[in-house]
């Protein structure tokens, strides 16, 4: 005959509930060790803070400056002032006075004008201008024109006077190598017109003197000026001619 155990001593009805309340149980040990924990670790960093906070702050000691007593000797005493002296006049006494004249003046007066000396102002010296830059240039008979025609029109009618006029056989009689042979004239068309101070280079004495003979025969001009001046025109001319063989 097999015994019936009751429902009150079967333990296995409260399995559940004791596995319940071991679940709670270690959660609520869990929480406390984890609180625990958190509360030790912000007292070790307040404390750190603080630690490190007195170590920063440096003892500063209090120094006392004691002020040296200025003795009454010592103390500079700026001397009074000296007062200059002071000369009393008399009235009796007679004292200079300056008078300042007076520059106007009066209807009644003369008035006395100086002569004024006249001074001659001397002119400027304009120097000879060469041909090149010359403003107005000398006027060769019969030519007419502005400044670059009259200027053509005075070179074109120098060659052409030297070219009729000069010997051209005295060349061949000189004796000269055969080729082209040069000389180099210089000369001035002075203030009046007139043509001066000729010089020449040529292979032979005898060629130089033909080119002063035949550029003197260049006739009268009306003289170049510069700035409304009649001035000196330095003028060059070379001369070409061929020896033959």
């Amino acid at each position: 005959m097999k015994h019936k155990k009751s429902n009150k001593s079967n333990l296995e009805n409260f399995s559940k509930l004791f596995m319940l309340l071991g679940l709670v149980l270690a959660l609520l040990i869990t929480y406390i060790a984890i609180e625990h924990r958190t509360v030790e670790s912000v007292d070790d960093n307040v404390m750190a803070y603080t630690t490190n906070m007195q170590d920063d702050e440096e003892e500063i000691p209090e120094t006392e400056q004691e002020l040296e007593e200025i003795k009454p000797e010592e103390q500079k005493v700026a001397p009074p002032p000296v007062l200059e002296e002071i000369e009393v006049v008399e009235d009796d006494d007679d004292i200079e006075e300056t008078v300042i004249e007076s520059t106007e003046t009066s209807e009644d007066e003369e008035v006395i004008i100086e002569e004024i000396e006249e001074v001659e102002i001397e002119e400027e010296v304009i120097e000879d201008v060469p041909f090149s830059i010359i403003e107005d240039v000398p006027v060769y008979p019969g030519c007419s024109g502005s400044k670059a025609q009259l200027k053509k029109c005075l070179s074109e009618n120098v060659q052409k006077l030297v070219s009729r006029k000069f010997n051209v056989d005295l060349a061949q009689d000189l004796g000269l190598s055969p080729g082209k042979k040069r000389i180099f004239v210089m000369f001035k068309i002075d203030k009046t017109g007139n043509i001066t101070g000729v010089q020449a280079r040529a292979p032979h004495k005898r060629l130089e003197a033909e080119a002063k003979r035949v550029v003197g025969l260049i006739p009268k001009m009306k003289p170049g000026k510069q700035r409304g001046r009649p001035v000196g025109v330095k003028y060059s001319l070379p001369i070409t001619f061929i020896v033959q063989e």
